[in-house]
């Protein structure tokens, strides 16, 4: 099984989470309640630190939970942790071997806060460590480049903050996000023209916000990784604080617009950036932007579930343009499946 494969597998992989994690997720969500957790705490690395960022808005949203990111090297090498009083503590890694993550988890459980794993291997040392492990389910995941395993991460995370919220119809829509997915898959000859017409891209800024300000930085971490492309991720707020300045004339952008309260600000940018800097611009969107070029994908979810169908194009577009410029994107250079920093 290769990449492709892999990026293929995620509407079956949902499916298999939405009928068999609830089973997992009850008892967490039970605990939580009891124990009157006050906030979220998430350790991560790399494309799990990016679920961690939707986390931030999905429990935010929904549960209204306030989360913060971990410092894992506080708890691994500093052995300063902060006091956990309150929290629950989750770490998420798609391996569960990452050191300095299973430090957080164990060091919460020792201080008496609530503790929960996402992971790919319940029989990992994160597993081990958390009071709730949660299996993602999604089989082994060979490619050095993590995408299967990604929406398997973001979709747990919908579920438990359904779990955790007051309001249980909002899990309604979650029942449509493997058609979704599917759906999106058949963009596949749409992102490999686009991957095509942008072959050249050397450096980019990629824009989002809102629930898929996780969409943009995982885009670009995967530009990164297998089409070796210098992609920078911003909030679209925060890149017209400064970093706007360093996009050159005729720049390349690539920005995540998912039909929402944030749509019309991203979308104003975007022409905003065409006309001043005279930007070269790829939206990804449900529709087309004036002016721009288009990725599309099926923006027929809530807003807040944008994210675990957005990012399948995105995938497709940037393996295509790996492709396009002769890379292997099975042996990203100087990367192995498994990074274990402590």
């Amino acid at each position: 099984m290769g990449l492709s494969d892999e990026i293929g597998a995620q509407p079956t992989i949902s499916e298999r989470l939405l009928k068999g994690l609830p089973a997992e997720l009850e008892p967490l969500a039970a605990a939580a309640k009891k124990a009157r957790v006050s906030h979220v705490m998430i350790a991560a690395r790399g494309t799990s630190d990016h679920a961690a960022i939707y986390a931030q808005y999905a429990l935010g949203a929904l549960a209204r939970l306030p989360v913060a990111l971990a410092t894992p090297s506080l708890f691994s090498r500093y052995a300063r942790p902060p006091k956990l009083e309150g929290a629950l503590v989750i770490g998420i890694s798609q391996s569960g071997r990452s050191p300095d993550v299973v430090a957080v988890v164990e060091e919460a459980k020792r201080q008496g806060a609530l503790t929960a794993a996402i992971t790919n291997d319940p029989a990992s040392a994160l597993a081990a460590a958390a009071q709730h492990p949660l299996d993602l389910r999604a089989g082994t995941e060979l490619s050095v480049a993590a995408t299967k395993t990604y929406t398997a991460e973001l979709l747990t995370i919908a579920m438990l903050a359904v779990a955790l919220s007051e309001d249980p119809d909002e899990g309604e829509a979650l029942q449509r996000v493997p058609d979704a997915q599917r759906a999106a898959l058949e963009h596949a000859d749409r992102a490999s023209a686009m991957a095509d017409a942008h072959a050249g891209l050397v450096d980019c800024a990629v824009l989002g916000r809102g629930f898929n300000l996780a969409t943009a930085f995982e885009w670009a971490l995967k530009l990164k990784e297998l089409a070796y492309v210098r992609a920078q991720a911003y909030s679209s707020a925060d890149f017209q604080h400064g970093p706007v300045a360093s996009l050159a004339p005729g720049g390349d952008v690539l920005a995540v617009v998912a039909d929402g309260p944030l749509a019309a600000d991203t979308a104003e940018l975007v022409a905003r950036l065409r006309k001043d800097r005279r930007a070269r611009v790829l939206v990804l969107s449900g529709k087309p932007l004036p002016g721009a070029d288009h990725l599309p994908f099926p923006d027929t979810l809530p807003e807040w579930l944008s994210p675990l169908v957005d990012i399948i194009p995105a995938q497709l577009f940037t393996a295509a343009l790996a492709r396009a410029k002769g890379l292997d994107v099975e042996r990203p250079r100087g990367l192995k499946k498994v990074t274990l920093t402590s």
